[in-house]
């Protein structure tokens, strides 16, 4: 009975200190917190909230799901990224992984990167239960079109944004699931996933065989995948007109070129083993950005002269009509005039 009475004691608490933080979220006088006025370089920010880390899980090997919880939270869709401002101000995209009709709270999931770029470590080593994050969005990039059947291919983490995509299909809809990972252990919401299909996933440990997977894709049928660059690769090169969701943006690398920033009267040359950003911030370091890597607009600016080669998972062709993300974009030809 005493260890009865303590199990009991234990839950009781950890009950109350949930309730406590739904009280900070519902009374803190910064949550809401207000739409960002001004736009960067012509696009709204999206609306920015701060809320509260009220569970923290580690779904798989490495990787660690967060819920944010808040009150009357914006509607999200399947295929949905929020950004979260971590503790050092880092700025990192994670796909949305919960309930889209909970509007009391977000879920997110990331895997630890050793050698990235700090984001995913500072998840892992610092945020926990009770921290505040600043989060914007949602917005969504990747989003489920309408289709007579569907056919995913996941790798790893990658499985995070099309999992709301399986919750949410009709009854009577076919689809087909690929689902690979180094290991069962390292694979996120696997056992979901396998009960959602049944005999409709296939779960690979390894290099999954995508020649015999995607061999006979039904007429009319909407392809979706998300996972390493390599995987993405694979399967556009099979397939073309596959909807795609990227983690890290394509590679920068390329040929030198020149920048003219046209009302600073200043003509920069981009190494071909560097960016615009990195070029324009030596001479300008108070030009702002953010992510770097294509995702979140902080860093768009108005193209003057001059072919881009987009390579951004943000602006529509209206917006790349005359503008670029200078984090991750480049130029086709030699030269790019940039209105700075």
């Amino acid at each position: 009975m005493p260890k009865l009475r303590t199990v009991a004691v234990v839950a009781g608490a950890a009950l109350l200190a949930r309730r406590a933080m739904r009280r900070r979220i519902q009374t803190s006088p910064l949550w809401p917190m207000p739409a960002l006025e001004e736009p960067v370089s012509g696009r709204p920010r999206a609306r920015a909230l701060r809320l509260l880390v009220t569970s923290r899980e580690e779904v798989a090997d490495g990787v660690v799901q967060l819920r944010l919880e808040g009150h009357d939270l914006p509607r999200w869709e399947p295929g949905a990224h929020l950004d979260l401002v971590l503790p050092s101000g880092l700025v990192r995209q994670y796909s949305l992984c919960g309930d889209p009709e909970d509007t009391s709270s977000y879920t997110v999931a990331t895997r630890l990167v050793p050698d990235g770029r700090g984001g995913s470590r500072e998840v892992h080593e610092q945020v926990r239960e009770g921290t505040e994050l600043e989060v914007r969005g949602p917005r969504n990039r990747f989003p489920l079109v309408a289709a007579p059947s569907y056919v995913f291919v996941a790798g790893g983490i990658g499985i995070t944004p099309i999992l709301p995509m399986l919750r949410a299909l009709p009854d009577g809809v076919e689809w087909r699931l690929l689902y690979g990972g180094r290991s069962r252990s390292s694979m996120p919401f696997l056992e979901e996933v396998e009960k959602l299909g049944e005999d409709r996933v296939t779960v690979v440990e390894g290099l999954p065989d995508l020649d015999a997977f995607l061999a006979e894709v039904p007429e009319g049928a909407a392809v979706y995948c998300c996972g390493p660059e390599g995987m993405l690769a694979a399967v556009e090169e099979r397939f073309p007109r596959v909807h795609l969701e990227r983690f890290t943006p394509r590679a920068s690398q390329g040929g030198s070129f020149e920048v003219e920033l046209r009302r600073s009267g200043r003509t920069l040359t981009v190494p071909a083993d560097s960016t615009v950003l990195a070029a324009v911030r030596a001479e300008l370091p108070d030009t702002a950005y953010s992510c770097e890597q294509g995702f979140c607009g902080t860093c768009q600016q108005r193209v003057l002269e001059g072919e881009v080669d987009h390579r951004d998972e943000l602006l529509t062709d209206a917006e790349r009509a005359d503008s670029m993300l200078i984090c991750v974009s480049r130029a086709r030809g030699g030269r790019l005039v940039l209105d700075m």
